[in-house]
């Protein structure tokens, strides 16, 4: 047996382990720093994600390499996702820092959980197996239960992360369910075989459509999809604000990246069938989560709602890939997808930051009512937070105008012109609740007229944040390139 083995490439999964031995080293040398150097640990784990970002660089060689059995893969799309997501979560550390330490939850182990979390995330990126993705998935989720529980004097934290793990094991359960059946009609779990037998014939469709539904249904879980929603708001809400800014940000790539390899790489000869199924979450999606946003006062559930409605246009984009010989429309749909979810981790990192700047110890931002008067107490502050609101109600020229627009005709292109009326006119009812924000910052006294506290480091990232928002929707085309040049060397 031991002639026979070819030792793995580890090259291309070399970010993935120095991360992890990254994490590793934070957990031993935060066991010997007292509470006044825990800046050390947050800054050998930003110093760490960089690394990781230099490493990525050096494999973007734009080959498609496969390792470990063909159950990894490197290409430029995870490249590409992979450096999104170390720029995502670096500004997650940034953004949390001052917020942890007012309320002593800078530990040690929070920092460590993010990056195990993030290693999740990037094995989940660079899945060519059905059990890398599930190991990929499990790793994030087990950090996220822990990490939306750290605040251990919380009931609201505690219930979060109860609903969420038990919600979540479910989704497990269903996505593990869809593998078993994949595998049961076409004899492999590997991604590229599964596109080859589905190709050859040789696979038993029946049963890889019921297969399909329950994979649908957990990818759709974790996109925080209607009717698998029901954690979103609950978990948005309970968990510690820098927990739920990560929750919001960064697993969105990881998801749209396991959607691609699954749905479009394996099972693109059962599209008829999928693309029906997403058509249903997406309008669904798009539907409630604008109408329930309306109902709400408190602005992480507000927020919650907000991520459903924009996980459906994610989903309105990917169900546009048209079947058929004219394979441009499908790589502009597939590359509005990744564009939209580029756009909304940008804005989503904006929006949590600002709840996260008008927090500070002993108070929380949790409510409309504590954005009135912005205007008054930090006109800067006010017009980032403006530029925020308006690029996620779609107001030109914001990036996210331009993303939903690209998914809007990739829509159109691909025949589903009802749909996209459906989606401008549910964006336009969307827009109530992202403009009440604006009238509250503007229009309103201030109910609190405390000096708004934040390190330098966060100011700055903020205000970059909030220009990138607006840059991006000036000058579109840089993105929307690299989302298209990453998926054509990639498919």
């Amino acid at each position: 047996m031991l002639k026979n083995f070819i030792p793995p490439d580890l090259f291309p999964a070399m970010p993935e382990i120095f991360l992890v031995l990254m994490a590793c080293v934070i957990l031993l040398v935060d066991a010997f720093l007292g509470r006044t150097q825990r800046w050390i640990v947050a800054a050998l784990t930003i110093v760490s994600l960089i690394g990781c970002a230099l490493i990525t660089y050096q494999t973007m060689d734009g080959q498609v390499v496969l390792t470990f059995s063909n159950m990894f893969v490197d290409d430029l799309l995870a490249d590409f996702l992979k450096l999104m997501l170390y720029l995502a979560v670096i500004v997650v550390v940034i953004y949390s820092r001052d917020y942890l330490v007012a309320r002593q939850l800078d530990k040690g182990e929070y920092y460590v959980l993010v990056l195990f979390a993030t290693v999740g995330m990037m094995v989940m990126i660079s899945a060519a197996h059905f059990l890398t993705i599930y190991l990929g998935l499990e790793l994030l989720s087990l950090s996220l239960y822990a990490l939306v529980a750290i605040d251990r004097d919380s009931p609201k934290a505690t219930e979060a992360a109860m609903k969420y793990f038990v919600l979540g094991a479910l989704a497990s359960g269903l996505l593990l369910y869809g593998m078993s059946m994949v595998y049961g009609a076409t004899g492999t779990l590997e991604i590229g075989g599964v596109a080859q037998a589905l190709h050859l014939g040789v696979a038993n469709k029946t049963v890889l459509v019921f297969g399909l539904v329950f994979i649908v249904s957990g990818v759709a879980f974790k996109l925080g999809a209607v009717p698998f929603h029901m954690w979103v708001p609950d978990v948005y809400q309970g968990a510690p604000t820098p927990i739920t800014l990560l929750i919001a940000s960064a697993p969105k790539l990881a998801a749209y990246a396991i959607a691609m390899r699954m749905l479009v790489y394996g099972l693109f000869e059962l599209a008829e069938h999928w693309q029906s199924m997403l058509m249903i979450l997406a309008v669904l999606s798009i539907a409630l989560g604008n109408l329930a946003a309306i109902a709400q006062t408190n602005i992480k559930r507000m927020l919650a709602y907000s991520t459903i409605s924009h996980m459906g246009f994610m989903l309105l984009a990917l169900m546009s890939g048209v079947v058929g010989p004219d394979k441009h429309f499908a790589l502009n749909a597939y590359s509005s997808a990744m564009y939209y979810a580029v756009a909304y981790v940008i804005m989503s990192l904006g929006a949590f930051g600002m709840i996260l700047l008008l927090s500070r110890a002993g108070y929380e931002a949790e409510h409309l009512d504590d954005l009135k008067g912005l205007n008054q107490r930090s006109p800067w502050f006010a017009a980032v937070m403006l530029a925020i609101m308006f690029s996620m109600a779609g107001v030109p020229f914001f990036v996210g105008f331009f993303a939903k627009f690209s998914v809007l005709l990739a829509a159109v292109d691909a025949g589903h012109i009802a749909v996209a009326v459906f989606a401008v006119m549910f964006s336009l009812i969307g827009a109530f609740y992202y403009l009440r924000v604006v009238k509250l910052m503007y229009f309103d006294a201030p109910v609190d007229n405390a000096p708004i506290q934040a390190s330098l480091d966060m100011r700055f990232l903020l205000s970059l944040n909030g220009a990138a928002v607006a840059l991006f929707g000036i000058f579109p085309d840089t993105l929307i390139s690299l989302c298209t040049y990453a998926l054509m060397r990639s498919l």
